[in-house]
């Protein structure tokens, strides 16, 4: 049927994790190799396997790493344009709830059915909830792919998405969508949720949440381009005078 990628039975994981590690800015890059929830939170629950696609320099500016809103709607337009599905929908609903690409198999008919997906790690449950519109979809696509239960999203031998494949579907529709190569991988996805999330709430301990992140300082990790931005709308405010050198009277 159209939606179907070739070569679904990739080998098992993928890199967008490594990379994320090497476009930190040094200080979070120093926690990011000390291990923690900033690691594991890049890596995903499931940890990194098989190879992992060469990093940009990590002197990368922030604005040039992360992926506009824009530029995910151009990626949306090329999947659709190809007929590829899954591949479009499976761009939305990591986007639209924020959720690790390792988290992807906890999205099932069941919980589509129920706005609601809970996801195991650590001994811990999460519960992630689901958009209304991105449930009325996902059970569309799953009675067109006849998927009665369990996970939505999977192989036409009917296993799981590992993370290299999405790695390479998702750079399939870099040149189609004009969007650089080096900002089109699963964990980007998460991060333009979490900014999209913050700019509307403001509220980075309900963010923290959302996400599953246990500290606030891993969440702020996705809003340091936020922070700058506030500090320019600051600028822009034209409080301050144009005189820069000062004679002081002592």
């Amino acid at each position: 049927m159209a939606g179907w990628p070739r070569g679904d039975e990739g080998a098992g994981g993928g890199g967008e994790s490594a990379t994320l590690g090497a476009w930190l800015p040094s200080r979070q890059r120093q926690r990011y190799a000390g291990g923690g929830e900033q690691a594991a939170d890049l890596h995903g629950a499931g940890g990194l396997q098989g190879s992992v696609p060469q990093a940009p320099a990590a002197d990368v500016p922030q604005s040039e790493r992360e992926l506009a809103r824009a530029e995910y709607q151009r990626l949306l337009d090329a999947a659709q344009a190809r007929g590829d599905i899954r591949l479009l929908l499976l761009l939305e609903t990591l986007c639209a709830t924020g959720i690790r690409v390792s988290e992807l198999q906890y999205i099932t008919v069941e919980a589509a059915r129920n706005g609601v997906a809970e996801i195991a790690l650590k001994g811990k449950i999460r519960t992630i909830l689901l958009p209304t519109k991105l449930c009325r979809k996902l059970l569309k696509y799953a009675k067109k792919c006849g998927i009665v239960h369990g996970q939505i999203f999977l192989t036409k031998k009917g296993n799981g998405l590992s993370r290299k494949l999405i790695w390479a579907e998702m750079k399939k529709l870099c040149e189609a969508a004009k969007v650089a190569r080096s900002k089109v991988f699963p964990h980007n996805l998460r991060g333009l949720f979490a900014r999209t999330f913050y700019a509307a709430c403001q509220d980075v301990v309900r963010l923290a949440d959302v996400l599953g992140h246990s500290s606030i300082e891993t969440t702020r990790i996705y809003l340091l381009s936020t922070a700058k931005e506030s500090a320019r709308q600051l600028d822009r405010l034209g409080l301050l005078s144009r005189w820069h050198n000062y004679s002081f009277v002592t």
